[in-house]
This record gives structure tokens, sequence and C-alpha cells, in this order.
């Protein structure tokens, strides 16, 4: 899930933004430009994770009222710790809210038990995102949200350390080169060369996640629902990450994303990945770079793609009316404005709709814009916790060393066919 917002000081110059015309042809003016539609009195309940109705969210709400005459709109920010599981509670008591912020995981569940409807993205709209974008939001053919935050991942290298083991901080582009540079500065420093993920905690698939896409790799096909994680690949895969269990910080089952960053900060280890938020959130005395995860022997340089989005439920009544908000909400200058204010990877190609989008010739945003057309999608499975925990006790498997990657990987994969 991308939560949000995130705490980083990545700056964004809002001025930059030309309000134009060109955001219109994203959908967010749309039903603006269409003329006013009568409807009848109708109530929607929308439910936005966060603290507080963001100001550019409450613009296109009003814009969507003074457009729909009798159209009412309740929108309640709900904290984050709680904001996925009322919306999932009040549709299985049968009191769905119209629309809700739910995290992409999440849909093809409720898709499965006909709580949320498919919605429809025209294919002149499908082009706007980028590549990759709409397979977090599609099982078997279907739209189950619209894609509304997004993140990608990188590597972080604490270049002091680096230095310190006697090498140059550039960027490793294979998984040997990086494994090589992890195993100099453990060897020579007595530090940890690399910090590795895998607590019992949904960001350890995570992290697995992108290596596997940066081997080509894969764990189901959208299109025909086959598991697809018994492969090379994904062998391949495995193998890497018990391999950089050698070089890492001592017991990696007892750490999570959050905890290794702190190692990092410490000057515990030299490099781990995090997404774009992750540079704020470096302790500004480190000399750091931050660079695409480094390719696989059967891939290139990849990345997880994870989307929040918003999912319109079902049963209330006036499914399209809440599809049409649904679609202003999450494209245009709204959508712009979460990406850039939260320091979000972009989740659309502005370069083709504004003016010096807030990425636009920044090294630091090149490296995770650009392994967007190799990365994949958080696979969206009927049981995602379960998922979670078949992945993770095959990661565990290999860090602590309980079976050879070849027959974890095999288990896994059967494992997975009853939940997906």
């Amino acid at each position: 899930m991308v939560l949000g917002p995130f705490t980083q000081t990545i700056k964004v110059n809002m001025n930059t933004m030309k309000k134009t015309q060109r955001f219109t042809l994203i959908g967010a003016g749309l039903f603006l430009l269409t003329g006013l539609i009568q409807v009848q009195a109708q109530e929607l309940k929308f439910i936005m994770c966060g603290g507080e109705v963001r100001a550019a969210d409450q613009k296109v709400i009003d814009a969507f009222k003074a457009s729909h005459p009798g159209v009412k709109v309740d929108m309640q920010a709900v904290p984050w710790g709680t904001c996925q599981d009322k919306s999932m509670t009040l549709a299985a008591a049968g009191d769905p809210v119209s629309l809700a912020y739910m995290g992409s995981r999440t849909l093809k569940r409720l898709g499965k038990n006909n709580l949320i409807v498919p919605v429809t993205i025209p294919e002149k709209d499908q082009a706007n995102y980028q590549p990759g974008i709409l397979k977090t939001v599609s099982s078997q053919g279907k739209f189950w949200g619209f894609p509304h935050a997004f993140s990608t991942k990188a590597l972080f290298i604490n270049c002091g350390m680096i230095e310190k083991a006697g090498m140059q901080c550039v960027g490793p582009h294979t998984w040997e080169g990086m494994y090589q540079m992890a195993k100099t500065v453990k060897d020579k420093l007595g530090i940890a060369g690399v910090g590795l993920v895998a607590k019992d905690f949904d960001n350890t698939m995570h992290q697995f996640l992108n290596y596997l896409y940066s081997n080509g790799g894969q764990v189901i096909d959208p299109d025909t629902n086959k598991i697809t994680l018994n492969s090379p690949q994904t062998i391949e895969a495995l193998e890497f990450y018990g391999k950089l269990a050698s070089v890492a910080q001592d017991g990696p089952t007892a750490y999570e994303r959050s905890q290794v960053k702190d190692l990092f900060n410490d000057e515990k280890v030299a490099m781990y990945i995090d997404g774009p938020w992750g540079g704020g959130q470096h302790k500004k005395t480190l000399k750091t770079i931050n660079v695409p995860i480094p390719a696989g022997p059967s891939g290139n340089n990849g990345t997880l793609l994870i989307t929040d989005s918003i999912a319109v439920f079902k049963g209330t009544g006036h499914e399209d009316v809440a599809i049409e908000l649904a679609r202003a909400l999450s494209s245009g200058e709204a959508q712009y404005d979460l990406d850039s204010s939260w320091g979000l990877t972009p989740i659309m190609k502005y370069e083709t709709m504004v003016d010096n989008p807030y990425y636009a010739n920044s090294s630091y945003w090149k490296v995770f814009v650009d392994p967007i057309g190799s990365g994949g999608p958080e696979p969206l499975f009927v049981e995602y916790k379960s998922l979670q925990t078949v992945m993770n006790n095959m990661i565990q498997g290999i860090v602590l060393g309980e079976g050879s990657a070849a027959d974890l990987v095999a288990t896994a994969a059967e494992e997975l066919e009853e939940f997906k």
C-alpha cells in the first residue's frame, strides 16, 4: 500500500505548473465541459485516507456538485490505520460508501465478493498513465479501480562508507556488482554491506518483488490468472536474496524497511532499497546517491509498481455518478497535486500535460521513473494476506537456510493456487 503523505524534503515548485486546458484531456475537467447534468438528489459518501481533506480534492468536489445539481458529497478523511478497514466493514454489512481510497491489493477480493464494480477507463485515458500502472488494478480484463497513488523503488547508497572501503561510489549495474560492493564493505569495514528485509511484514514481499521484476519474473499472469511464480527467474531472484543475507545485517528476519532505514541513517548498513520519500528521511550529514535497482541475469533494471486506488462500491444505487467522481479525483490537477505534494512517483505522463513537471530534469527522480517500463505490479490475489504469508515464508526460508531456492519456490507456487 502506498501510505502517505510521506515525510520528505523533495521541493516541488507548484508555480511551474500551468493550469492549461491540456489537463481537461485527461479526465478531471471532462465533466465540466459537457454542461450541467440533471440528476435526482443523491448523496455520495467518500472515505479518503488521511487526517484532512486536501484542498485540491475539495476543489474537484465543489466543481462536481456545481455540474451535477442535486448531488451532495460527504467526504470523510479517516486516519490511515482504519480508513480501509472501515470501508470494507461497511460494505460487508450491506451499508457501503459510494467510493473509497483502497490499497489496490484489496481490489480482486472486493470484486470477487461482489462488493465493488468494475470501472471503464477509455483507451485515450489509458495512454496517459505510466507503463504498467493499469496492471495494478486489473484482473482478467477488468479494471477494479482508478489508480491514485503510486510509488517505485531505488537503491540508496552511503558514499562515505563505499569510499572508505576503497571503492568509487558508482551504482552497480548488476546483482553481482551489488553483491561485490556489499561484500567489500563488510570485509574491509566490518559493517553490513546491505540492509535486508525479511520480517513477517508486507514490505518483505515488496522488497523481494523489486528483485523479481529486475530479473524478468512474475508471480501471477493477470490476464489468465495463472500462477507463474515457479520459474527460473524466480529461483535466481530467491538465490540472490539468500546470497545477500551473507553480507547483510545480523538477523534480517527481525527487520522491515523502516528499521533498515534507521540502520542506514546510523551508518550500520551501506545500502538499502526505498521509495522516493527516502531521500528526505536521511540524515543531512550522510553523503548518498540513489540508483536503479541492479538488473538480474535474466532481466533489466526493474521495480515494484505499487498503487492505491479509488474504488466504487456496489449497492448504493448511484454507482455511475460515483464512477464519474472517482475519475475526476484521480486525474487532472487533483492527481498532479497529490503526486507532487506527497512526493510520489508520477502516476501519469505529466510531461505531456504540464510545463516543467516536478520530476523533469531531475537526476533524483529519473532513477524512480526510468525503470517503470520494466517494473511489475503488486500481484492481485483474492486472499492477498495469504499471498503475503506464502511469499514471506519462501523469503524467510532462503534467508534462514531452510531449503533450496528451487524447492522453496515450488512449494510457494503450489500453495498460491488456493488463494488466487
